[in-house]
Formats: structure tokens, C-alpha cells, sequence
């Protein structure tokens, strides 16, 4: 299975290509990635890229390269994420450093969780975000995720931030 095809109305979500690696290897070795569990070296990187791919083949949702739809261009990406470490499922998101800034990963989030809600079914969601992380937090908060302290988390420093789905 390969991640479906989403637009939002200034995005392209899709499934990964290998020519995404190099950002994304890029961003997951530079201090951006503290957040992450990072930094990475090229070969965790690449172990953490091919997961976030294969998760659609195991598990049925994974991460989306999220595009400038009027460009291509690389800006992101946002994923559902289901790990043997977390206790729950989680939508998580990146954005390159070039990109940030103009709500990209607001807006593709979104559409992630709308898929998982409206297509895949699912109820609730969790965000966990390192409590040093603001432009993550502020993400959350925009979607209007709030946080729950009661819920389980695979780093005991991180927030949790819970997505339930709309009424």
C-alpha cells in the first residue's frame, strides 16, 4: 500500500520518493531534530525514513512528502506514526527549515487527521511533543489538540496533545 494522494489548497501530500531522502536526512542530522530523538547519523536516518514508508505497507498509514502544490517543492511532512514504542497513534509533523513559518504544517496536518478521522475511521489521535518544542506546540494547539496529561507517552519529558475527532 502507498500513501493516497491529498490536496489541501496550497499543498500536494504524497508518498515518499527516494530523491526525499536528502532533506530529510538533512534536516534529522542537524539540531532541528532534538525534538526528534536526534541528531541522526545518515544511517539512522535512513532507518527512520524507510519506517515512516513501510509503516503503509504494515499498519496501513505512514507519512506523506508534503509539496508546494505550484512548485513541487519539498516543504514538509506529516505523518500517522504507530511505532513498537508508542502507546498510542500519533500524528507528528516536520517542516524544512526553509519553509517555516507560512503554516504548512498546520495545514497538512489537518488533512492527515481528517483522512485518519473520515477515512480510516479513527477517533482520537496524539500529538507528543518534546515541552521544549514551541512551533511544535503551537501546531497542536492550532488544530485545536489539547493536552492530556493522563496519557501514556514514550519519553516521559514529552507533552502530550490529544486529537479527538469532531463531533
Amino acid at each position: 500500500m502507498t500513501a493516497p494522494t491529498l490536496h489541501t489548497d496550497r499543498l500536494t501530500l504524497r508518498h515518499h520518493r527516494l530523491d526525499d531522502f536528502e532533506p530529510y536526512a538533512a534536516i534529522r542530522a542537524s539540531s532541528d531534530s532534538q525534538f526528534m530523538g536526534g541528531p541522526y547519523d545518515r544511517d539512522r536516518a535512513w532507518g527512520a525514513f524507510c519506517s515512516d514508508i513501510a509503516q503503509w505497507e504494515l499498519l496501513g498509514f505512514g507519512a506523506w512528502a508534503v509539496d508546494l502544490s505550484a512548485t513541487d517543492e519539498l516543504v514538509a511532512q506529516v505523518g500517522l506514526n504507530r511505532p513498537p514504542s508508542f502507546p498510542e497513534r500519533e500524528i507528528g509533523w516536520v517542516t524544512y527549515p526553509t519553509h517555516r513559518g507560512h503554516g504548512y504544517a498546520t495545514e497538512a496536518a489537518r488533512a492527515v487527521r481528517t483522512y485518519a478521522f473520515d477515512v480510516i475511521g479513527w477517533d482520537t489521535l496524539v500529538s507528543y511533543i518534546d515541552e521544549g518544542n514551541a512551533a511544535s506546540i503551537a501546531v497542536a494547539e492550532k488544530l485545536g489538540a489539547v493536552r492530556d496529561p493522563d496519557a501514556s507517552k514514550p519519553d516521559p519529558e514529552d507533552i502530550v496533545y490529544r486529537h479527538r475527532r469532531p463531533a
